[in-house]
């Protein structure tokens, strides 16, 4: 349990995120309360054990977890209902805040964003876990108390998160560039296979699977994230647009030159890309082992990697269409790849680099 923490903390709406978040603090024995319009989302939560129902009692922290197009609403409710902190967990953080000009109360608001989530939804979704070792941005505007701001702070450190302080223009400057827009182009490549001729979704592979993973999200969720931060998201799609003339025309025209720049800068993007615990990128290399589709081959597979003596840096899985396998793709040191791949090969493994 926090002493540093305002309590209990209440927390408006009981979706994936207001729900994983109760029980995330509830494993630290902070004392949650829980609200939503929904009956039966409130219902499922407090049975879930995130907390208990909120009857109006004085609450220390607020947490408004609901739609992005109620956020602003929200927030201002609360900061007129109660003596509280008030915070968020949405995905836009310029919006909400003009929404609160002239609002009594805000320096007791600063905005939060856990960068943390799935394509599910609801609070059977929820997991105590979701937050756990990731970013969640805290966002005071320029007159957030420190009061204020320290306890978004520690919330986002109780419920297992690493704190990134952030403006609120910085905020939606970062997450149109390493959300939004990769959701939109995601978006953009999966329209292309829903009219695709069956032959040719035959030829799926786990490429097409990596790109398009984030396009099954809620489309009306992301409606409302992506007018949200119209301004940052339209001025990169812009930019994509005039290099997407670039690669066209490099295409049409046989351009080599030009389309080696284009993706030795893709390259280059994904190297930028923060590596594991955060540190830089490590140069790894790629063991495939073909994985029949059996109970506990999996955890054989990790068990005879572990007694190789070889870190698993990462891990793809390729389902084969016509097989009952898979392909699975071990992604370890470089420097490790060529023992891996002799060490499963005498442990009776199909492997290939």
């Amino acid at each position: 349990m926090s002493e540093g923490l305002p309590q209990p903390v209440l927390i408006v709406g009981a979706g994936l995120l207001g729900t994983s978040l109760g029980l995330a603090l509830r494993r630290r024995d902070v004392g949650v309360l829980l609200s939503d319009r929904k009956p039966d989302h409130l219902r499922t939560a407090l049975g879930l054990g995130a907390g208990q129902a909120y009857a109006g009692q004085p609450v220390g922290l607020v947490v408004v977890a609901v739609p992005p197009d109620h956020v602003g609403t929200e927030i201002a409710r609360a900061l007129a209902e109660t003596d509280a902190v008030v915070t968020d967990v949405g995905s836009v953080k310029t919006a909400p805040l003009l929404a609160l000009d002239g609002v009594a109360g805000i320096e007791r608001y600063a905005g939060g964003h856990p960068m943390a989530g799935s394509e599910r939804t609801g609070p059977l979704a929820a997991t105590p876990t979701m937050f756990d070792g990731r970013p969640w941005a805290v966002t005071p505007h320029l007159g957030s108390t420190g009061t204020a701001t320290a306890a978004v702070e520690e919330l986002a450190r109780l419920a297992g998160a690493s704190v990134v302080r952030l403006s609120p223009e910085e905020h939606d400057a970062a997450v149109a560039r390493t959300s939004h827009l990769p959701h939109l182009l995601a978006v953009l490549v999966a329209g292309r296979l829903a009219d695709a001729p069956p032959d040719h979704l035959a030829l799926s592979g786990q490429g097409v699977r990596d790109v398009t993973r984030v396009a099954g999200g809620d489309p009306a969720l992301w409606q409302q994230i992506v007018t949200g931060n119209a301004a940052a998201v339209a001025g990169l799609l812009t930019q994509v647009r005039d290099e997407l003339d670039v690669l066209i025309d490099a295409v049409a025209t046989g351009d080599r030159d030009s389309l080696g720049e284009i993706l030795d800068r893709g390259v280059a993007g994904t190297r930028a890309i923060p590596g594991k615990h955060g540190g830089p990128v490590r140069a790894t290399a790629s063991v495939f082992v073909s994985l029949p589709d059996h109970p506990g081959e999996l955890a054989r597979l990790f068990a005879d990697a572990g007694a190789s003596d070889v870190n698993i840096e990462d891990v793809r899985i390729d389902h084969d269409p016509a097989r009952d396998t898979g392909l699975v793709e071990l992604l370890v040191d470089e420097t490790r790849a060529d023992h891996l791949h002799t060490a499963l090969g005498e442990r009776g493994w199909e492997t290939h680099r």
